[in-house]
């Protein structure tokens, strides 16, 4: 979920060729609605959204049993001392500071889905695609 064109391209960018379903969203209500429509396997959240905040977002599908093994990772230009002690406080998994990193957020999504996979077996088929939605 990010506001910003350019970091919605580069996310699309980077993540795309890893076969990756991406949504996007621009304001945290239509991120809401999307994440609760399609319950995405990995959430890339942005903090300052418009209309209702990523952490505000963030606490809403920390709510919902469905959300609590959920991945979300808080994509922010805060950088604030003890900014990711209050996003991870707020139901984030991980925190990455903007500018993105290209490396380090490909590896993270992985990481973690991979690791959500173990603590929550879903059904696919073999030929089905991970999904990281945003």
């Amino acid at each position: 979920m990010e506001d910003n064109p350019l970091n919605m391209k580069l996310l699309e960018i980077l993540l795309r060729p890893k076969n990756y379903t991406l949504l996007e969203a621009v304001d945290g209500e239509e991120a809401l609605d999307i994440a609760t429509r399609e319950q995405p396997d990995l959430i890339v959240m942005d903090i300052q959204l418009p209309k209702m905040s990523g952490l505000e977002v963030t606490k809403k599908l920390r709510q919902m049993p469905v959300f609590n093994s959920i991945p979300i990772i808080a994509l922010t230009a805060y950088a604030m001392k003890g900014d990711k002690e209050r996003f991870i406080a707020a139901g984030c998994n991980a925190y990455l500071p903007k500018p993105i990193n290209t490396r380090e957020l490909p590896e993270m999504i992985s990481r973690m889905l991979q690791q959500s996979q173990k603590i929550t077996p879903s059904v696919r088929d073999n030929d089905q695609k991970d999904s990281c939605r945003r």
